[in-house]
């Protein structure tokens, strides 16, 4: 299929360009106390949800391809949703999917990891310990772990990362608990040896992405691989060690640690012989960890060891650099979007973010692809993100991010570009009021310095959020206040500033508006046809 667009007969763009502006974590919420973007002073954010263009969109469950409504949306998720144009089902349902038909253990890769546990090697599951279903799901370690015991896989260790970002910020022990208790009822059962091995935060120990922070995989490897770190006799009691010394430690920042037995050693060393399956299926921090376990001529620190091993992923986390080479679920085939289309078709663009969410507006963008798609018409521009927990720093890079979108602009090569500001996201996360209203008062300093630019270019704004999550810092049950670190499920907003608008098109009267319906949006602001397939277009032009 050659992928072209057709131009539109009755608008054809602007003359300037067309910016697309990704307000990572800002949503729509209950403009109280608990939502950051209420509290934040946001006079441009105020004016430009006051203007006729305006609607709000859903960006979480079905509509971004995940099982249920009850599922909050993500970046990633986001991003494809947005890229492709239309609904993709993705990771968790994908897993889901292939556990409930047995799929997942009939591959070729499931029975060499259980062929590795005949040949007395020990199966390691490696990964998220929670039910957030952005990174993993609970449910879905336990369904592997039931596996093995049922192929009579007689040694497995579990090696833990505990969430608090997706799910309670202190609520790790209510996924070790029942992890404990399935171990024990196996090795009481079938007189098997169960245990987990090792652990720590998500944040410290293992889940860096994008290669912001090596020594964060470090100190996986070293707890993981080489038993090195902290150790205790039980992850429960490394856990409560931990909350009894710093009342303020939260789970996704807890230090790494190791379990030993009564002699003092670790329990689940990663040896030559064995199989280690990381069970995580979203990729952006799974890539790291995945690259020290599989590539010889690593370089990012001492491994000390290179067990030689089996690996696998939950998924394939990168298709283009085939990390891992062995998976157990295929991802979502993400073909013919936008980003492709625009190629074809010869329109410049550009993408910019910092670090943290620069695989957002890049790999994630263009359907899990890495790398351009046409390095001739496209320029990526990574920002560093600061090595710093982002409460502390809640401007992050905003300014930075803005800067280089207004000398691109400026430049007049490209008619599109893409941008994110992660603030409302990254430091939503930190479940701290304060550093998020700063966080969200700081994109909207950035839109007032780069809205004068589009007037003087006769250029269009198109602004939007991926998710919520600064939006619900906290929630009320029962009485008892509960920090919220994890994404909301509210809308999020979706606004199109056209300083030359003049009545030419209008918000379309559409049952449902969700982050696919960007993409055709985008086309018809620069003057194309929307293509056939994709959701329908947010806007209808009179």
């Amino acid at each position: 299929m050659e992928l072209k667009l057709e131009k539109l007969k009755e608008f054809e763009g602007r003359k300037g360009p067309l910016l697309f502006i990704i307000m990572d974590g800002v949503g729509i919420g209950k403009r109280d106390e608990s939502d950051a973007v209420f509290l934040a002073k946001t006079p441009t954010l105020d004016k430009l949800m006051n203007m006729p263009l305006y609607t709000t969109l859903k960006a979480h469950g079905k509509a971004v391809g995940l099982p249920t409504d009850d599922d909050m949306g993500n970046s990633e998720v986001g991003h494809n949703a947005i890229g492709a144009g239309r609904i993709f089902e993705q990771g968790a349902k994908l897993v889901n999917a292939s556990i409930e038909s047995g799929a997942i253990f009939k591959s070729d890769i499931w029975n060499k990891i259980v062929t590795q546990s005949k040949n007395g090697g020990t199966v390691h599951f490696i990964g998220l310990l929670s039910d957030g279903n952005v990174h993993s799901h609970i449910n879905q370690l336990f369904a592997l772990i039931n596996q093995c015991s049922t192929e009579n896989v007689k040694k497995v260790r579990v090696h833990i990362l505990a969430d608090g970002r997706d799910v309670g910020e202190k609520t790790v022990l209510n996924y070790i608990t029942p992890l404990e208790e399935l171990l024990a009822k196996i090795n009481s059962e079938k007189s098997f040896d169960y245990r987990i091995a090792s652990g720590g935060g998500r944040m410290i120990t293992t889940m860096d992405r994008y290669e912001a922070d090596w020594s964060i995989v470090e100190r996986g490897w070293k707890a993981h691989v080489l038993g090195e770190g902290r150790k205790f006799k039980s992850a429960t009691e490394a856990i409560n060690s931990f909350y009894s010394e710093d009342e303020k430690i939260t789970d996704q920042y807890l230090n790494s640690f190791v379990i030993v037995d009564e002699n003092d050693l670790p329990v689940g060393t990663i040896e030559d012989g064995d199989a280690v399956i990381f069970f995580n299926f979203r990729g952006d921090r799974a890539i790291e960890i995945s690259k020290a376990f599989e590539q010889t001529d690593f370089d990012k620190f001492d491994r000390k060891r290179f067990p030689k091993v089996v690996y696998a992923g939950m998924m394939q986390y990168d298709g283009d650099t085939q990390i891992p080479k062995n998976f157990l679920v295929s991802p979502p085939a993400i073909e013919r979007t936008m980003s492709e289309y625009l190629c074809n078709s010869n329109v410049t663009s550009f993408a910019i973010s910092e670090t943290q969410k620069f695989g957002h507006v890049t790999y994630f963008w263009n359907g899990n692809r890495s790398g351009y798609i046409n390095e001739s018409l496209e320029k990526y521009i990574e920002v560093p993100s600061d090595k710093i927990e982002f409460d502390k720093a809640p401007k992050m890079k905003a300014y930075e991010v803005t800067e280089e979108a207004i000398k691109l602009l400026r430049s007049g090569k490209y008619k599109f570009g893409r941008i994110n500001f992660a603030n409302g996201d990254m430091v939503g996360h930190s479940g701290i009021v304060k550093a998020a209203i700063e966080a969200v008062e700081t994109v909207d300093e950035c839109l007032a310095k780069i809205l004068p630019l589009i007037d003087e270019l006769d250029g269009i704004a198109l602004i939007t959020a991926d998710h919520g999550n600064a939006d619900e810092m906290f929630t009320i049950k029962n009485g008892v206040k509960s920090v919220k670190t994890s994404h909301s499920l509210n809308p999020v907003p979706f606004i199109i500033y056209d300083p030359n608008y003049s009545g030419e098109y209008k918000m379309a009267d559409l049952k449902t508006r969700g982050l696919t319906n960007i993409a055709g949006t985008l086309l018809n602001l620069l003057g194309f046809k929307n293509v056939e397939d994709y959701d329908p277009s947010l806007i209808e032009f009179l």
